[in-house]
């Protein structure tokens, strides 16, 4: 039997090379290269012959379509990035900065949950750890179970004898397989063992939670595949000294991604915030300059957020273009935009943008409101605090419409808006009372009416 042959992984984007190298040539990472031994069935094939059996084909059309049963939580706003609740055997993926609250979150929900169908496997803190977050959060975890293992075979047995119907890892880059010599946090390692818990979810229904660490870059730690073999991936967003945490959906198999789930972090753990448009409105006591709201929608949800913008005279030859929860490059684009078709250049202005509660907006319904918030900024004239807007610009100028416009001017209704600058495309038919909607078609038009 010829002798198997080592290759060599990136742990920063999982490409494999037949040899060492101390750049990885894909991602261009540094000394990111690590030892893969190949696996049994790898090896088994690589003669040429292929021993498996033909599989049963099912036509799509014969296959029952059922709606997923869930399982909540207990809270509202993790139900919401779930989709609903947790799916009997799915596998989800949890990433965050360090002292965010993973922990804390999943120790709530088992608090919430029947001690019987649950278990908690820890690889990073001790019992008495784990004991004493409980006690400080106040949670009643008397008859949780509790595994501290690191070995993967191992916690696979006990969940094999325990039979829980919900499995907490924490985390996933403790976990080791007794069959890989490299160490415990590799690429080998952690996709190993991610693999060997997601057939467990698959074969015996259990719901799998993994915590995943992150790098510096707020990407989770280890091969992207982690992200591609489980079913569900949140990631918690904000400032960890901060009060408030987002958890957002950025994969689900069971439900819509983009989800967003808001929490305050009180002392008694992750609280749901049913409103959270309340508190990413600033209450200002008087109209300030460079101040609007904009009405985004995080997944299946509308939200107002206000945008701030500090447009200040520069003295270096480069000026300026930072922006906090948009996207830098769209800002810059924006602004060749509104100098070509608005007639305002701002090329001796440094340009701040901010969104205010550390809210990541990705969406073009922000193009509007960073423009609008800019040009308030820029001939120091507030706008008013009842002023609400949203709308994609293009190249050319125009304004283009934005999906679900009826839902997002109902909840600037809500919240006491009377005026609202939205696109000509979602105008809408019906009369919504106690707000002025002025529809615009052009920047030029938008600009006017500011």
């Amino acid at each position: 039997m010829a002798k198997p042959k080592l290759r060599y992984v990136c742990r920063e984007c999982g490409s494999i090379s037949p040899k060492w190298s101390g750049q990885c040539g894909d991602c261009g990472a540094w000394n990111s290269m690590e030892e893969l031994a190949p696996s049994a069935a790898a090896q088994s094939t690589r003669g040429g012959g292929y021993a498996g059996e033909a599989g049963r084909i099912t036509r799509l059309g014969d296959v029952e379509s059922r709606e997923v049963p869930r399982i909540p939580t207990g809270l509202s706003e993790l139900d919401r990035s779930l989709g609903g609740g947790l799916v009997h055997g799915s596998v989800v993926l949890i990433g965050g900065d360090p002292g965010i609250g993973k922990s804390t979150l999943l120790l709530q929900v088992l608090a919430l949950l029947p001690p019987d169908q649950s278990l908690y496997v820890t690889g990073e803190e001790s019992a008495q750890q784990v004991s004493l977050r409980a006690h400080r959060l106040g949670l009643d975890v008397a008859g949780l179970r509790l595994l501290t293992e690191t070995q993967v075979e191992n916690v696979i047995a006990t969940s094999e004898r325990e039979r829980p119907r919900v499995l907490v890892i924490d985390s996933i880059q403790t976990l080791y397989s007794a069959g890989l010599q490299s160490a415990p946090g590799s690429v080998s390692q952690v996709r190993e063992s991610a693999a060997a818990l997601v057939r467990l979810a698959k074969q015996r229904g259990v719901t799998v939670i993994l915590v995943g660490h992150v790098t510096k870059d707020g990407q989770i730690a280890g091969p992207r595949v982690l992200e591609h073999m489980v079913d569900t991936v949140l990631y918690f967003e904000g400032d960890p000294g901060g009060r408030y945490r987002m958890l957002r959906a950025v994969k689900n198999r069971f439900g819509a991604v983009n989800e967003l789930g808001v929490f305050a972090m009180q002392e008694d753990g992750l609280t749901p915030v049913a409103n959270p448009s309340a508190i990413f409105l600033s209450r200002h006591s008087r109209p300030v300059p460079g101040s609007v709201v904009m009405v985004t929608r995080e997944g299946t949800r509308p939200l107002l957020v206000e945008v701030q913008a500090l447009v200040a005279e520069t003295h270096a030859p480069q000026p300026r273009r930072v922006t906090l929860g948009l996207e830098q490059n769209r800002l810059i684009m924006l602004l060749a935009v509104l100098g070509r078709h608005g007639g305002i250049t701002l090329f001796d202005q440094d340009v701040f943008v901010n969104v205010v509660g550390g809210v990541r907006v990705s969406e073009t319904a922000a193009d509007l409101p960073m423009l609008v918030a800019a040009l308030s900024s820029l001939r120091d004239r507030p706008l008013g605090m009842d002023l609400a807007c949203f709308g994609e610009i293009g190249l050319s100028g125009e304004v283009r419409p934005v999906p679900n416009g009826e839902e997002r001017l109902a909840e600037a209704v809500k919240h006491g808006m009377t005026r609202a600058i939205i696109p000509a495309g979602n105008r809408i038919r019906r009369r919504l009372p106690g707000i002025e909607i002025q529809p615009v078609e052009h920047l030029t038009d938008a600009l006017d009416l500011v």
